[in-house]
């Protein structure tokens, strides 16, 4: 027996109590006629005690030896502490060893195993394994452990099965890229590891499975940043005979739940929004509504006012920025070459300070007089105090700026608070989107997604009118789920693809299979996908998904810890029949 009993467990009704412990050596304190031990397991941190009165003598000798990380076993008895500890759940014990077994020692860690370590993140994500010993690494991990735990808890009670999908498929050119799979014993023809599941969950309602879940991993090959990696983990749902509404209320539902489960949070009716009002009030279609600070369209009140530059724009739009009245000259003149950053794009900036007095101060003043201000203020829904920037150029450029700039301020101004959670759905996007430099037309979601009911003529005469039977699930600026009715008819399917350039030969190709499977009594049927390293991240107060991922992969897509991806041998490549031309 290791142990019987873990050092995050013992408390003062423990007291005269003999212990076995193992773990990890967290500090050693020694002042020569008494040693104090801190000893760590995935549960806490217990204190060892060895001194010259009660202590052998040997035993006192062999703890002097211990490093930090060595793994020791102890055997002793549970004593009150001294000097207690508040900060942790046993603070108030020690124990006081008769036996120390050595079971591994350790080499010096490349870094303090401390919640505030001394280790740089490339050097952490190196030693991985040793990082994971800390609390905030391993607490995000438990805390993803428990949200997965009560996903499949709410979706079993409705009723879901989780099925496993095969890892190994077929490439398809939606969406990114896919990485793929040389197949030894077929030669020059290539699997692809799966997107996202999504043709197999609409195989399954075919199938008669009526509610499935699944928590998946999927793969993108594609540009990496904070809430990316290039293999992430889905919460993966399908439903028959369902309608949007019912898919809305299902996952609201699991959302609410975890609310409730993991932050004790009674949340009530989400708002929705469609895509259309999401970019003109936001500037994106996933917007944080935790803050104000929506958009107010200029253009009625500022054109003609003998400013060229809002006279020559196609958009005119501002938001009020909460207290910001306040800021001096050079705080503004930073904040107009924030927004001139390449990563921004905007030209400049013009800005209303509308004081506390309720006066007026512009960079643009000659042009525009108080009343016109006003105006701005009452459109902009500007209080006194309030700071109004302004922006202006292309429509969908200007709208993506103002975005930025508004979430920025969100983040100075500390309202992009992490326990507040705004959840909300945007509904109604495009079905298609027009790639600009082809002229040709792409899904906005998949190729499966269903055109709003009394929509599917406009696809002849009108595509980019077409509004999907689609949506999202917004939470705190972040998109954490998506999903759509399905397409469920062949002849419907077909069009589909036709709008979007394939050929019919094409298109059987590619989805022969699940063509073929529409013709036998394919029920209506749709769905929707969670992200669940971003979930987990937001409900834990964070937005970067590597934080609660076990062995994540850089910015650069590589596993720095097992050197990853590498190099095969000549004759791996022979059996793949695969040539490197270097």
């Amino acid at each position: 027996m290791y142990r019987n009993v873990t050092c995050g467990a013992l408390r003062s009704t423990d007291i005269q109590k003999e212990v076995i412990l193992s773990g990890w050596v967290h500090k050693v304190r020694d002042k020569g006629f008494v040693i104090w031990v801190d000893l760590r397991d995935r549960y806490g941190i217990t204190q060892l005690v060895f001194d010259e009165e009660r202590s052998d003598k040997s035993l006192l000798e062999k703890a002097k030896e211990l490093g930090r990380e060595t793994v020791v076993q102890i055997e002793g008895t549970v004593i009150e502490r001294a000097s207690k500890n508040p900060n942790i759940p046993t603070g108030d014990v020690e124990v006081l060893v008769s036996s120390l077994q050595i079971l591994n020692p350790s080499a010096l860690p490349p870094f303090t195993i401390e919640d505030d370590t001394d280790g740089g993140d490339d050097l952490r994500m190196k030693y991985r394994y040793l990082d994971i010993r800390r609390n905030p690494v391993k607490n995000n991990l438990i805390f993803r452990h428990k949200v997965t735990m009560e996903v499949r808890k709410y979706l079993s009670d409705q009723g879901f099965i989780e099925v496993e999908t095969p890892y190994l498929i077929k490439s398809t050119p939606e969406g990114a890229r896919d990485f793929l799979v040389p197949s030894r014993m077929n030669e020059g023809q290539f699997y692809a590891l799966p997107q996202s599941p999504q043709t197999f969950k609409q195989l399954l309602m075919v199938g008669g499975m009526d509610k499935y879940f699944q928590i998946v991993k999927c793969f993108r090959d594609e540009d990496l940043r904070a809430d990316r990696q290039p293999e992430f983990t889905q919460i993966d749902c399908e439903m028959a005979f369902v309608e949007q509404e019912d898919i809305l209320n299902t996952f609201e539902g699991l959302t609410k739940y975890l609310l409730k489960q993991i932050h004790n949070i009674d949340s009530g009716d989400f708002p929705r929004i469609t895509y259309d009002e999401a970019m003109r009030t936001y500037g994106n279609d996933k917007p944080d509504i935790r803050f104000g600070m929506k958009f107010g369209e200029l253009n009625d009140l500022a054109q003609h006012k003998e400013f060229s530059v809002f006279n020559s724009a196609e958009l005119i739009v501002g938001i009020a920025v909460p207290g910001a009245a306040s800021y001096t000259r050079k705080e503004i003149d930073k904040l107009i070459d924030w927004v001139k950053r390449p990563q921004v794009g905007a030209k400049g900036m013009v800005y209303v300070k509308y004081n506390e007095d309720g006066t007026f101060k512009s960079s643009v003043d000659k042009f525009y007089d108080t009343s016109d201000f006003a105006q701005w203020a009452e459109r902009t829904q500007a209080k006194p105090g309030d700071l109004i920037c302004v922006l202006s150029g292309n429509g969908n450029e200007t709208r993506s700026q103002l975005s930025a700039l508004r979430m920025e301020m969100a983040e100075r101004l500390g309202l992009r608070k992490p326990d507040e959670f705004a959840p909300l759905w945007v509904v109604d996007f495009p079905l298609l989107e027009l790639d600009e430099e082809t002229g040709n037309y792409h899904a906005m979601h998949h190729p499966f997604t269903s055109p709003k009911p009394g929509q599917m003529e406009l696809l002849e005469s009108d595509p980019g009118a077409v509004r999907a039977n689609a949506y999202d699930l917004v939470l705190n600026g972040n998109e954490i789920g998506g999903g759509s009715i399905r397409i469920h008819d062949k002849d419907i399917q077909a069009t589909m693809f036709k709008h979007l350039g394939f050929t019919p030969e094409e298109a059987r190709a590619q989805f022969g299979f699940l063509m073929d499977a529409f013709q036998y009594g394919a029920p209506p049927h749709g769905g929707i996908a969670f992200g669940l390293d971003r979930l987990v991240a937001i409900l834990g107060g964070q937005e970067t998904i590597r934080d609660f991922i076990a062995f994540p992969k850089n910015n650069s897509g590589r596993d720095v810890m097992i050197d990853a991806p590498a190099t095969i041998d000549e004759e791996q490549l022979k059996e793949l029949h695969l040539k490197l031309d270097l």
